[in-house]
């Protein structure tokens, strides 16, 4: 009796550490899927304009806004940054590139709703959140770019 029962145990806990490898397994490819969807909806609505614009922003997150459209060019460059970047998220083709082009703009979006607009925060902080776990998910591809020194050919 002990037996089977000792074996039964072992399989639940094999079983449960199984299902906890193919959770993490497929984090990742949540986390992309999520992001890269976020910033392909977020590129196109900076080109097409299909979400309703805020009928009051604070002063300082109003005059942020209105000098980032008055450069005539930085709403442009932002949302085709996004698309591209949230698109090639989502083919699973660059990744690691993305996720460097949507570094900055993440930056910037957790410093505009942390000073400007707090109402945005958590959503800010979502982003963050899987930007940072696909940057440590894709590690690899950046230890050469974060090397103190290196030379041309070792690249």
């Amino acid at each position: 009796m002990t037996a089977i029962s000792l074996s039964s145990r072992a399989e639940v806990r094999s079983s449960h550490r199984s299902v906890s490898r193919a959770i993490v397994r497929r984090l990742p490819l949540v986390s992309r899927s999520l992001l890269g969807s976020i910033f392909v909806f977020a590129g196109l609505n900076g080109f097409l304009n299909f979400m309703p614009q805020p009928t009051s922003l604070p002063k300082g997150a109003a005059a942020f806004a209105l000098a980032l459209f008055q450069s005539g060019y930085m709403m442009q460059l932002i949302a085709g940054t996004q698309l591209l970047s949230g698109a090639l998220l989502l083919a699973n083709r660059y990744v690691p590139l993305a996720l460097a082009l949507l570094a900055p703009v993440i930056v910037n979006i957790v410093a505009f709703h942390s000073f400007l607009l707090p109402s945005g925060l958590v959503m800010a902080a979502i982003v963050f959140g899987l930007e940072l776990h696909l940057a440590i998910a894709y590690r690899a591809a950046y230890r050469s770019m974060l090397r103190a020194r290196v030379s041309p050919e070792a690249c």
